[in-house]
């Protein structure tokens, strides 16, 4: 699919987007629920819809009903293979569940998941006494439990999704749980994933997101549950209103572990203007200058960001750019590589990236199959001296199909 962007103001209020981050950690905790859970708002992003068909695999039931989801819990060990789609949170979170069953489960993906790493995924689990293999260092991936419980190290500089599925998963072990943590990244998602695990009735104590001891033998409560908007996405909407005019989105929590929450602060310190309501965030635009902000514990933010620096006066210096490199895409170079050729100038130094303000220009475009991608140079499209050209524009699907929607929305009214 091509999108073609013209240089536009924005003025206008649309719903956030629902969490798919949060949708597909609530799908799996009703799934290990026995009863009936509700779970309101959960979208129908590539994501999601991928979550849902790993717990139907896994013996859950789970009815669509327009924005509502009925989870009927109870998992076991699947007769078939789980297909986690391209989503890197599932692949990672079922990972851990799975570790949880006595016997041998494969679960596999499509598109850039096939390439990325999932030696530390196997590495992990084998420090849980858990039997996981890789097919050299990729998909598909081997887990045979149960998970034994007891004491372990893990890292955690290469993704929180590790732990988030290990801890989702460790209720179901043989003993309590002791884990040791090096060097944890992402931590909000950390703090998400026991929010909605004690949603779920699951208590688990974490000290300093150092150690973390999770007792076993407790199960999972059904429960209704409302996922909150996703500040990953709506983190495109509110740069929109600070580069190029004004918007409000609803539906945001201002109190949300979502690590992507801090693109307020980001926001704050370019200048831009921000209002807070109850969940309600408007932005609009104000002279911007450059800034310094450390992306180590969001990096999905990095897209939005550049987007807003390109907009700054001056050097912008965003850090934790090796948190790119395992994404849908390498993004690192994807930005640089996009914003190069829509006149942007960028720059890395060990791990910052700097981005010079300037005008952006006309360009052709390819999102690289990376739905941050795709959305960064919508956005920067606004700005820019003539149309911009973006094909692979599906890419949005993964996490904010009515992305394209919503921007014509605001660009109209």
């Amino acid at each position: 699919m091509k999108k073609n962007i013209l240089p536009s103001a924005v003025k206008g209020s649309i719903q956030a987007p629902p969490s798919k981050s949060a949708a597909q950690r609530a799908i799996a905790a009703a799934s290990m629920a026995p009863g009936l859970s509700e779970l309101s708002g959960a979208g129908h992003s590539d994501d999601v819809l991928a979550a849902i068909g790993v717990c139907r695999n896994l013996g859950a039931t789970v009815i669509e009903d327009g924005e509502r989801l009925f989870v009927g819990g109870g998992i076991s060990l699947p007769g078939k293979t789980l297909h986690c789609g391209e989503s890197g949170l599932g692949i990672r979170m079922f990972a851990g569940i799975a570790a949880s069953l006595a016997g041998q489960v494969v679960l596999t993906g499509q598109g850039s998941l096939t390439h990325r790493p999932m030696h530390p995924v196997g590495e992990s689990l084998r420090a849980l006494g858990v039997s996981c293999h890789t097919t050299d260092g990729k998909l598909p991936l081997y887990i045979r439990g149960p998970m034994p419980g007891g004491r372990s190290t893990l890292d955690g500089s290469l993704s929180s999704q590790i732990l988030t599925g290990i801890l989702m998963g460790s209720p179901g072990a043989m003993s309590d749980t002791f884990l040791e943590v090096k060097n944890l990244k992402s931590r909000p998602y950390i703090d998400l994933t026991i929010e909605i695990m004690e949603a779920f009735g699951i208590r688990l104590t974490n000290h300093n997101y150092k150690t973390f001891h999770i007792p076993h033998g407790q199960t999972y409560q059904n429960t209704n549950y409302k996922i909150e908007g996703d500040w990953s996405g709506a983190a495109f909407i509110l740069v929109a209103g600070a580069i190029a005019g004004q918007v409000t989105m609803f539906g945001l929590r201002p109190d949300s572990k979502q690590a992507d929450k801090a693109i307020i602060e980001a926001l704050a310190k370019a200048g831009a203007g921000v209002r807070i309501g109850d969940e309600k965030i408007e932005t609009w635009k104000q002279d911007l200058q450059a800034f310094s902000f450390d992306a180590t514990h969001c990096p999905d933010l990095f897209p939005p960001l550049v987007c807003l620096a390109s907009q700054c006066r001056g050097k912008t210096k965003i850090s934790g750019r090796k948190r790119l490199m395992a994404k849908e895409s390498d993004r690192s170079a994807t930005l640089m590589d996009i914003f190069h050729k829509m006149g942007i100038q960028i720059e890395t130094d060990g791990d910052d990236m700097i981005i010079t303000g300037g005008e952006v220009r006309s360009a052709q475009l390819h999102s690289h199959n990376d739905h941050r991608i795709a959305m960064a140079a919508a956005i920067s499209a606004l700005c820019a001296d003539g149309p911009v050209n973006i094909s692979g524009a599906e890419a949005v699907n993964k996490s904010y199909p009515g992305f394209f929607d919503h921007l014509q929305i605001i660009t109209t009214t």
